[in-house]
């Protein structure tokens, strides 16, 4: 039996415990929201689907389960610039619900932005272990890296590095031809601006980080061992510490089985370096 548990059933933790089940992904729901009115609504939405899995709202099941989607707090809308700046704000939600995950033995999965910070803080205030806490974002990067790509005609293998926000490294070395500097920085302002055309047209982004999510669930679950990027807490990685970075890791039934340390050019370099400073910087103020 595969449980998942959602702590924070909006709009893309309510889709993400939708596809979930409708794919067969898992076979048992755990879910929480400071708001008992949506909750219950998402309760009745998902019986309504016909589709018989048992649904919990029990918090202390929370802690038996396999998967936790952790997408508790306010989700970026047109008036909020980046993802950076929602830091004061959800990191009071962060705290609430860390009484949640007392002893909770699974696999943590951070989506609330900024994501990265929150990653980081989950990891150290609940004490589980840095393999456990994986923070997501680039799976959803990458794939509009990808996007980027094929427009221009360029092919190899999209992959996203660095934070969950303005400052993403998009990784152009392990493509099939050279990328100058000047279209790596179109393709970068590009990417930064991705999410917020979906945001001002229909108030979020839903299908891709609740398609992403499910994906990973499935990785997991099936400890399927596939590389993707994430956010890990860094102890030396990349030459950086003190801070939960996207990277490319392999992923399973443990979490994070290993991060990959991949060869970065100067431009890459100095993006990620970059990148490091800036999450490390909310990071501590985040946990001081």
């Amino acid at each position: 039996m595969a449980r998942l548990a959602v702590v924070g059933v909006g709009r893309i933790g309510g889709e993400v415990a939708y596809l979930a089940t409708s794919l067969g992904i898992v076979d048992e729901l755990i879910l929480y929201d400071c708001d008992p009115g949506l909750l219950r609504a998402q309760v009745l939405d998902l019986e309504h689907t016909g589709l018989q899995i048992p649904i919990s709202t029990d918090t202390a099941e929370i802690r038996d389960s396999d998967i936790c989607i952790f997408s508790a707090g306010m989700p970026r809308n047109p008036s909020i610039k980046s993802r950076a700046d929602l830091l004061e704000t959800n990191l009071s939600a962060t705290f609430d619900c860390i009484s949640l995950l007392k002893g909770f033995s699974g696999i943590l999965v951070t989506v609330t932005n900024p994501m990265d910070a929150n990653n980081f803080v989950l990891c150290k205030k609940t004490g589980i272990s840095r393999e456990r806490c994986i923070g997501f974002g680039g799976q959803l990067d990458s794939a509009r890296f990808g996007l980027a790509l094929r427009n221009r005609g360029i092919t190899g293998f999209p992959f996203v590095f660095g934070e969950h926000g303005e400052h993403q490294v998009p990784y152009f070395s392990g493509l099939a031809s050279v990328v100058d500097t000047k279209q790596r920085e179109e393709i970068l302002t590009e990417l930064r601006g991705a999410s917020m055309e979906v945001i001002k047209g229909k108030g979020g982004t839903v299908f891709g980080p609740a398609l992403h999510l499910a994906h990973l669930a499935r990785i997991i679950l099936k400890d399927e061992q596939e590389l993707i990027a994430c956010s890990a807490v860094l102890e030396g990685e990349y030459g950086l510490s003190g801070c939960s970075l996207g990277v490319p890791a392999r992923v399973g039934h443990s979490g994070i089985r290993k991060i990959e340390e991949w060869e970065l050019d100067e431009w890459e370099r100095k993006k990620m370096d970059e990148a490091g400073k800036f999450v490390k910087d909310l990071c501590d103020r985040a946990v001081s």
